[in-house]
């Protein structure tokens, strides 16, 4: 089994806006392999399909960004998965627009999503696959996460989305995940 974490923030307010990224390229997947129905477990929406014989958990944690930690360990538990069956997709400022990169560990970078994982999984060496959304020249930066993609950033940030989903679908097909950061990064 392997389980897919989007990052983000549950509520309207927050639907598209930056720091929800991670809800986006799950969303993205859900609809590529036709999951319509997300159920809650443990303080997540929970979504699930086959991909190569194997079931593939897709979550979306309801506590809020900054307390993801807190929705994805009990989900690990539940499920007695290993750290190498977990992938985290976040949203990340210092990247251009749409850019993708996978990491095997790493601090948080001042993500407050990945630093509560951290706490809650009492470890940084799990998988991470970050999409770039460009730190604001002009702008605080909780306006800025907090805010909608502009009218010219749309089209950069949806081919990184699909080229998220094809690292995704890369991994649940048994590629090694080194080999995924050499293609992908």
């Amino acid at each position: 089994m392997k389980m897919i974490v989007g990052l983000g923030n549950i509520g309207k307010e927050y639907d598209q806006t930056r720091h929800n990224t991670g809800f986006m390229v799950v969303d993205a997947l859900a609809k590529k392999y036709g999951v319509d129905h997300f159920k809650i477990h443990h303080e997540a929406m929970v979504g699930e399909f086959f991909s190569n014989g194997e079931k593939v958990l897709l979550v979306k944690p309801t506590t809020y960004m900054n307390d993801s930690g807190r929705a994805v360990r009990p989900l690990m538990d539940y499920y007695d998965l290993a750290l190498t069956d977990l992938i985290v997709v976040y949203d990340d400022m210092d990247m251009p627009v749409g850019k993708i990169r996978l990491r095997q560990k790493g601090s948080a970078g001042g993500h407050n999503g990945i630093k509560s994982l951290i706490a809650h999984l009492g470890t940084e060496k799990f998988r991470r696959l970050r999409v770039g959304i460009e730190h604001p020249a002009h702008q605080k930066v909780v306006d800025y996460v907090l805010g909608r993609f502009a009218k010219e950033q749309k089209a950069d940030f949806e081919i990184g989305v699909q080229n998220a989903i094809a690292a995704l679908d890369d991994w649940l097909a048994g590629a090694e995940f080194s080999q995924l950061m050499n293609q992908y990064n």
